[in-house]
């Protein structure tokens, strides 16, 4: 067995999870979640949660441990794995870690070196806001999920603004938790494994028929649920998922439902032409162009 901790990452759909479900069967592990959506109770549909029976059968971590309403970032992911793996490892298992956020990864491997880089899609999410609702709307946010950089900045900073808002809805966590996070390499090896299909158009086919499938499966339902708790809103960071904030606008009547399924789908490949990005320029990774159990199994 390897030494350290397996990763299996890759973009949205590309079936991170059911390959680490598939070494299970052969492999003794635990599953570490790196996934800054199924961190929270409650959003299980749209967050890709393996179902319960899965939850049960194999030892999973990182799953359904914070309430919508609270954060979770990725110096605390740093944190949680830096702990967990030398526990598995302990108990003789192998720790697999399995998800799309990007950047809990890159600060697991090395902390952080930079914040990440301008996104125009996100930019425009955010100026879209601010014409509708005004540039105090976007400060009232950044205040609710950073109040150190709000005290920071002036509401009529709008690109001072725009950019810590970017940071967050990239990163997964605030840009005053990320300029704490020294670089310092993880202190156990990494074996990366990516997948990365070649053809975007059939991962593109795999987002629509996953999103659709979720619909199937009580996604809207799930975000009535939500919407019903008085403690959540559309604000919080939780509910700004992918998917999620769709739905939500939804049920608010600001988009209909086929508008709402076409801009959830968008959405997604948006989110997975990011994680190609950062993956295109990730050093040691091993490639691969779909889920491969048998190499994977040589490797480990």
């Amino acid at each position: 067995m390897l030494e350290g901790a397996l990763v299996i990452t890759g973009p949205t759909a590309s079936g991170k999870s059911s390959l680490a479900i598939e070494l299970a069967k052969h492999v003794d592990l635990e599953i570490i979640s790196a996934d800054s959506v199924q961190v929270y109770r409650g959003m299980d549909i749209g967050a890709a949660k393996p179902p319960q029976a899965i939850l049960e059968s194999i030892p999973h971590h990182l799953i359904s441990v914070r309430q919508p309403t609270e954060t979770y970032s990725a110096a605390e992911f740093r944190k949680d794995i830096l702990k967990l793996v030398p526990e598995i490892r302990g108990r003789g298992r192998l720790p697999v870690i399995v998800g799309g956020t990007m950047l809990y990864l890159k600060i697991l491997k090395q902390g952080l070196a930079e914040l990440p880089k301008a996104d125009q899609t996100i930019r425009q999410e955010i100026n879209e806001l601010a014409r509708e609702k005004g540039w105090e709307s976007v400060y009232q946010e950044l205040k609710s999920i950073d109040p150190d950089s709000a005290r920071r900045i002036k509401p009529t900073d709008s690109q001072r603004l725009q950019r810590a808002i970017e940071v967050y809805r990239l990163a997964g966590a605030t840009m005053t938790e990320l300029q704490k996070i020294e670089p310092s390499p993880c202190p156990f090896p990494l074996k990366e494994v990516g997948i990365l299909p070649f053809d975007r158009t059939k991962l593109h086919e795999s987002i629509s028929r996953r999103f659709h499938l979720m619909l199937e499966r009580g996604f809207v339902e799930e975000v009535v649920a939500l919407k019903s708790n008085s403690c959540n809103h559309r604000e919080l960071p939780a509910m700004r998922a992918v998917g999620y904030r769709q739905i939500w606008s939804y049920l608010d009547g600001d988009i209909d439902y086929q508008n709402m399924v076409r801009t959830s789908i968008f959405a997604t490949r948006q989110l997975a032409k990011r994680q190609y990005t950062w993956l295109r320029n990730w050093e040691n990774m091993i490639f691969m162009d779909k889920p491969d159990l048998t190499e994977v199994l040589k490797i480990i």
